[in-house]
């Protein structure tokens, strides 16, 4: 009896597998369909995806979780637009980072992702054409700025077109099991600050080493049965490590935010946000009467942070993130307001908020 209501299951699975198959070869289809009547228009359309994401996590009865359901849905379209074109993003490398997971989180497993050396390599890699986007880190829950992807994106004609939040969970790992021998610690600076009092607890003695990336201490870390490193568990995967310990970060909330860069921004999704950088006089007074435009127009900022100026001693800029597309009326308004204040303003870009 209970071999037979197995079986019906399994047909009723089988079914339901065909039905899907059939539904997302339909889907592919109409996707070719929209690119060809896109005549040449660009096929990634952040704000297009981004409804979706939002419609569907909106709609979800369960019991798949929403951020499973992102995924599927996003792999699906990922699948879809490389039916059209061959979607190039250059990403902090080298391959088993969290900048490639943050890529792989936004675009899909369907694109080629092109690992650069440097953040600086990201941004020259989209300027140049050698790549259509860029997905760079801007800032960390637990340790702050990016100040480097700060830096680039003043003086850079790139525009902000998307955000990635990744959950930064931190693995330490080596050739071999246990925490005996541990003499070295490899890791980013950033994963090192992550995971400090951890270390400070389990692995005191262990030298703690700064390098350019988690996947360049993977590699020496496979090299060293005397060394550890932090990072991914994708690197761990990669380089044939060990996972000694999983989620090893100080803080379980420890979350990255990731720019997506390219060419434009967004058009409206109806759930977005707006990057600026400005700076004023340095007077009493001078950031309120900046920033009393949003706040009179009922405008939340979600970010505020200052950078010292290249123009000269004690001057600063100002980086700040708020609710609304650039194209809403009232932020339109605040924001030329705003410019008629400022000694510099420079929009960054409007993208849809992460879910």
């Amino acid at each position: 009896m209970m071999d037979d209501a197995l079986k019906a299951l399994r047909a009723r699975i089988d079914g339901i597998d065909d039905a899907i198959l059939e539904l997302v070869s339909e889907r592919a289809r109409i996707a070719q369909e929209v690119g060809r009547a896109k005549k040449g228009e660009k096929i990634y359309r952040p704000e297009r995806e981004a409804q979706i994401v939002r419609r569907l996590r909106e709609a979800n009865p369960g019991p798949l979780s929403g951020d499973t359901i992102e995924r599927l849905i996003r792999e699906i379209m990922s699948a879809c637009r490389a039916l059209e074109e061959t979607t190039r993003v250059a990403y902090l490398g080298p391959a088993g980072t969290f900048t490639q997971q943050a890529v792989l989180k936004q675009f899909g497993h369907a694109v080629d992702a092109l690992a650069e050396a440097d953040i600086d390599a990201c941004f020259h890699a989209v300027e140049t054409g050698r790549a259509d986007f860029a997905v760079v880190p801007v800032e960390n829950s637990t340790e702050g700025a990016i100040v480097r992807t700060l830096d680039l994106i003043v003086a850079s004609p790139l525009r902000v077109c998307g955000e990635v939040m990744l959950p930064i969970h931190q693995t330490l790992m080596r050739k071999q099991d246990g925490l005996d021998g541990i003499r070295r610690v490899y890791g980013h600076a950033q994963s090192l600050a992550q995971c400090q009092q951890w270390l400070a607890r389990h692995l005191p003695a262990a030298e703690r080493i700064s390098v350019v990336s988690n996947s360049e201490g993977a590699r020496l870390a496979a090299a060293d049965p005397d060394a550890a490193t932090l990072g991914s568990e994708t690197a761990a995967e990669l380089y044939g490590l060990a996972v000694v310990q999983a989620r090893v970060e100080d803080e379980a909330s420890n979350t990255t935010r990731f720019l997506v860069l390219g060419k434009s921004d967004a058009a409206p999704s109806g759930r977005d946000k707006t990057s600026l950088v400005m700076s004023t006089k340095n007077e009493p007074g001078a950031i309120v009467r900046l920033l009393q435009p949003l706040a009179e127009a009922g405008i939340s900022m979600s970010k505020l942070e200052s950078r010292p100026a290249r123009s000269g001693n004690w001057e600063y800029l100002f980086f700040v993130v708020c609710e609304g597309h650039r194209q809403d009326a009232k932020l339109a308004a605040a924001l030329a307001e705003i410019g008629s204040r400022a000694a510099f303003l420079k929009i960054l870009g409007s993208y849809p908020a992460a879910s």
